[in-house]
């Protein structure tokens, strides 16, 4: 079973081996044992995980996070309000990624905070420049929509080369931004996250980057499903198409934000 850069599908891959092949989400044949559970558990609870438990669990979450959202930047919280977001969906994102919780109330406080950051910034952006909000939702959208047409269709297929690379290029990605924040408490501005150029192309590359974490993402949730995951994993699942969705709509709405003020 292939890993993935999201370290939530990292932590999930190693439970489990699933059959190779893409484009799958549809998959409605017998599911072989795995997790150490029997193929036909005999409760509700520790079933075998479908295609639906994924799209149902994940849509609660991100439904959660843009309600959350939406109120907040009605309300139009103090930016400070975005840092203490942040911080406190990074520590909740860890607790989850390491404990592999599949708590759906974690989960959801997860994508709660992640409502409160998004709206927040989003509020503050759309201020300075009106009307980039919308179009930041809208290209997620076709971003996720593009991402997991190739997927199923095939046209993208999610190879150990590929899973390498997309790894390494988001662990490359992070080291970046750890480092201009480092170098940043200095004074010392990259240009890497700002106006610019540099700062652009970065951007784009950033994009690109979450973009293909989308197929890791798919393939992960693929594969749990043919290694007969329980269905509570689906929750697990929601919570690793979240953290790239996050990054995604950040990522685009900070390149249209760049782009409408230079």
């Amino acid at each position: 079973m292939r890993t993935s850069s999201n370290p939530a599908f990292r932590a999930l891959s190693g439970k489990g081996q699933g059959q190779g092949g893409y484009a799958n989400f549809g998959y409605q044949g017998q599911q072989p044992t795995g997790y150490g559970y029997p193929a036909a558990p005999p409760t509700a609870a520790d079933r075998p995980m479908t295609i639906d438990d994924v799209v149902t669990k994940t849509a609660t979450a991100l439904g959660t996070t843009i309600v959350v959202g939406g109120v907040t930047a009605y309300l139009g919280l103090h930016p400070l309000f975005a840092l203490a977001a942040g911080l406190v969906g990074m520590v909740l994102a860890f607790v989850i990624t390491f404990r592999q919780s599949t708590n759906p109330a974690l989960v959801l406080t997860y994508a709660a905070v992640e409502g409160v950051f998004l709206g927040t910034i989003t509020k503050v952006i759309d201020y300075l420049v009106p009307g980039v909000a919308v179009q930041a939702i809208v290209g997620t959208l076709v971003v996720f929509a593009t991402m997991l047409v190739l997927y199923r269709t095939g046209a993208v297929k999610v190879t150990p080369r590929l899973t390498k690379w997309i790894i390494g290029a988001t662990m490359g990605a992070f080291a970046l931004v750890v480092f201009n924040l480092l170098l940043s408490l200095f004074h010392v501005d990259l240009g890497v996250r700002g106006n610019g150029p540099l700062a652009i192309i970065v951007s784009l590359l950033f994009i690109g980057i979450a973009a293909f974490n989308l197929l890791l993402d798919f393939d992960q949730a693929d594969r749990a499903i043919r290694a007969g995951a329980p269905a509570r994993f689906a929750w697990y699942i929601a919570f690793g198409l979240m953290v790239t969705l996050v990054w995604l709509y950040v990522e685009i709405l900070n390149l249209l934000a760049q782009l409408q003020r230079n």
